[in-house]
């Protein structure tokens, strides 16, 4: 297994990955599950051997050039930093070269969280299926239009071999890591590795966790002027009749426009809003879940309910419990 170090890589998910595909070698070998001799063996591999520093000014030992690597069954791309520039492509043409090779033979190419960019370039991913971090989602789209791309996906794997995986945000490497050791040592050794690191199956997907902010970088005045009077007065009764009004539009013309602008039906954007202020609310105060509903806009809790979950695939009282601020990291007042 070749795990690739770049410059731009994230620490934390190279080592990570790292330490839990070696977990067979460094756990004890009574460990119910393991299987023996270990399945993997886990290199860092780049463009040439030696140190190499990363984007969080942390090295890491890169043990073989890949000029030395003329086999391997599983390569890992590890999370990149992106410049807010964006993804400078054409950097790296040995190693887009070399992916391209390995893959003929029949290796994995995986990328974990924005991984994907740099694995993107070698044009096997055109047409297939990926997903990557939702805060790069739309660098991505701009800088690979023939990669159809679903942040909101923990993971995807595509090709015909099912030989292409892309995990999602952050955290989903832990996804990637446990389907690989189940497709290659069993479900066992999975959820033994998953139980030793306390490491956990993101099945509800994405959603919950993505942020929505409405694009406005579409350059029409009037749809601009809508969105920055709804961003604070969403909760209203008939927003979208004020909307159209301040945007100095038909109605038709409005929507339509609207539409083509931000990606979204008015309708479908005020609803964004509101729950995206209903999770905040979840998250921040002890607001039964009715009362939340009816703040942000919405005076039927039935309806409130079936539409934060369809948003954002929980319900309301679930989404509470996993974001909340747990009791013992909240700040307590000292008294004297």
């Amino acid at each position: 297994m070749s795990l690739v170090a770049v410059p731009e890589c994230a620490i934390s998910t190279l080592s990570g990955i790292f330490d839990v595909m070696n977990a067979f070698s460094v756990l004890p070998k009574e460990t119910p599950g393991l299987l023996a001799p270990a399945p993997f063996t886990v290199e860092v591999v780049g463009r040439e051997a030696g140190p190499l520093d990363l984007a969080s000014r942390v090295p890491v030992m890169v043990e073989r050039g890949i000029d030395a690597v003329t086999t391997t069954d599983i390569i890992i791309v590890p999370s990149l930093f992106i410049s807010p520039n964006g993804w400078e492509q054409g950097r790296y043409p040995e190693l887009v070269a070399w992916f391209k090779a390995m893959h003929a033979q029949g290796a994995l190419l995986c990328s974990a969280c924005s991984g994907i960019f740099l694995l993107a370039e070698t044009g096997l991913f055109d047409g297939m299926e990926t997903t990557v971090h939702f805060g790069y989602a739309r660098t991505f789209a701009e800088t690979f239009p023939r990669v159809p791309s679903h942040p909101e996906r923990v993971l995807v794997i595509a090709g015909k071999n099912e030989e292409l995986i892309t995990s999602g945000a952050s955290m989903t490497w832990h996804d990637m890591v446990l389907y690989l050791i189940s497709r290659h040592a069993g479900a066992t050794a999975a959820q033994t590795v998953a139980r030793s690191f306390a490491l956990q199956w993101h099945q509800d997907g994405l959603a919950p966790y993505i942020v929505f902010e409405g694009r406005t970088d579409h350059g029409d005045r009037a749809i601009q002027t809508a969105q920055d009077w709804v961003a604070t007065h969403f909760s209203v009764v008939n927003p979208i009749e004020e909307m159209v009004k301040r945007a100095g539009l038909a109605e038709r013309t409005f929507k339509r426009r609207f539409t083509a602008a931000t990606g979204l039906s008015p309708i479908a954007y005020v609803q964004r809003l509101r729950i995206e202020d209903a999770k905040r609310r979840l998250e921040r105060t002890e607001s039964p879940v009715d009362e939340i509903g009816w703040q942000v806009g919405y005076e039927e809790p039935a309806f409130f309910r079936r539409l934060f979950k369809r948003v954002t695939g929980l319900t309301p009282g679930s989404y509470r419990r996993r974001f909340r601020i747990p009791d013992y990291a909240r700040s307590k007042k000292k008294t004297v």
